[in-house]
C-alpha cells in the first residue's frame, strides 16, 4: 500500500491501495465469501457504511472504499465514466487479494456503477443489493420533473451548501452518533472541507451521461438481487415510479425480491434501518451459495 499524496486527508481507519499511481482508500473487515462490496452514493464515502459493514463482517468479508476522486482517495477529474469506475473497483479488489465473485451493495449513485460493473464483469458478480439505488432506466419510470436532467439542474450549488453548513453538520453528527468517536469526528470534519463539497457537486453532474452509457450495454446478469425501495412520506409523488422501477429490476432475474421501506429517507437508509440492509445482504449472500 502507498500514500502517494501528502495533501490527502488521513482516514481514521483503513489503508490505501495504489491503482495507476493513485492512492485509493479501502477498508475491509471479516473473512470468507462471497465478499460484499459497498458502493457509496454521491457525497457519501465508504466509511459512511461502517456501521452496516461491521455487521456484515460477522458472516463474510465486507469492503468499503472511496472511488478515485472522492473521499479519502486521491483526486481525479470528475465526473468519470461508469466503465472507468468499474474497472478501478475490479483492479482494487484484485490488488487486495479479495476473491470474486462479489456481492455488490450499492446505494444511490453507486447503483449506476454497480450496474456497469455487472455489465462488464458478469462472471465476477455473485449478487446485487440495491439500497434505494439509481437505475439506468430511471427516466422511463419517473415524471419529467424528476428526471436525471432535472436532478443535475436542481443540484445545490456551493453557495447553497454553504448556507446549509450548520444544519448539515448537525445532521451528519446525528447520523453518525453511534460510530466510534475517532471515525465520527473525522467524517463530520472532512465532509465540511471544500474539497469534499466540490466532489459531491461534481458527481451529480454526470447522471444523464452515465445512464446513456449503461443503456448502450447489456442487462445485468441473472444473479440473486434484493432491492430496498425507500418511499419517503415527504415525496409521495415519486412513490409509484420508484416502486415500478425496482419491481422491474427484481423481475429481470430468477431470484429477485423487492422490499419497500416507508420509515426512513433515501440518505438515512443505512442509519435508520441497518437491520433491513444487513438482512438483504445476508439473504443475497445465502442465495448466491445455493
Amino acid at each position: 500500500m502507498t500514500n502517494s499524496s501528502t495533501s490527502r486527508l488521513a482516514p481514521p481507519v483503513g489503508e490505501f491501495q495504489e491503482i495507476d499511481g493513485r492512492g485509493v482508500f479501502v477498508h475491509r473487515l471479516g473473512s470468507g465469501g462471497p465478499a460484499v462490496v459497498f458502493l457509496p452514493g454521491a457525497s457519501a464515502v465508504g466509511l459512511d457504511y461502517f456501521g452496516v459493514q461491521q455487521r456484515v463482517s460477522e458472516f463474510t468479508t465486507a469492503v468499503v472504499y472511496d472511488r478515485g476522486g472522492t473521499g479519502y482517495s486521491d483526486p481525479l477529474p470528475l465526473p468519470r465514466t461508469a466503465a472507468a469506475v468499474a474497472a478501478e473497483l475490479r483492479e482494487l479488489l484484485h490488488a487486495q487479494g479479495i476473491a470474486g465473485p462479489y456481492v455488490l451493495a450499492a446505494h444511490s449513485l453507486g447503483g449506476l456503477y454497480a450496474y456497469r460493473f455487472a455489465q462488464l464483469y458478469p462472471g465476477e458478480v455473485a449478487g446485487l443489493v440495491w439500497l434505494d439505488a439509481l437505475h439506468r432506466d430511471w427516466d422511463d419510470f419517473m415524471a419529467p420533473w424528476a428526471s436525471f436532467a432535472e436532478f443535475e439542474r436542481m443540484a445545490p450549488s456551493l453557495a447553497d451548501l454553504e448556507k446549509m453548513r450548520p444544519a448539515l453538520r448537525e445532521m451528519r453528527a446525528e447520523l453518525l452518533a453511534d460510530y466510534p468517536e475517532h471515525i465520527r469526528t473525522a467524517l463530520v470534519d472532512a465532509k465540511e472541507s471544500p474539497e469534499w463539497t466540490h466532489v459531491g457537486i461534481a458527481e451529480r453532474t454526470g447522471l444523464v451521461d452515465l445512464a446513456t452509457e449503461l443503456r448502450a450495454g447489456p442487462h445485468i446478469p441473472d444473479v440473486p438481487l434484493v432491492a430496498l425501495t425507500v418511499l419517503e412520506a415527504a415525496q409521495p409523488e415519486t412513490h409509484d415510479g420508484k416502486r415500478r422501477i425496482d419491481a422491474a429490476l427484481v423481475n429481470s432475474v430468477s431470484r429477485g425480491e423487492q422490499r419497500v421501506l416507508t420509515d426512513t429517507a433515501h440518505h438515512r437508509l443505512c442509519f435508520d434501518r441497518p437491520d433491513a440492509v444487513v438482512q438483504a445482504i445476508h439473504d443475497v449472500v445465502d442465495w448466491s451459495q445455493r
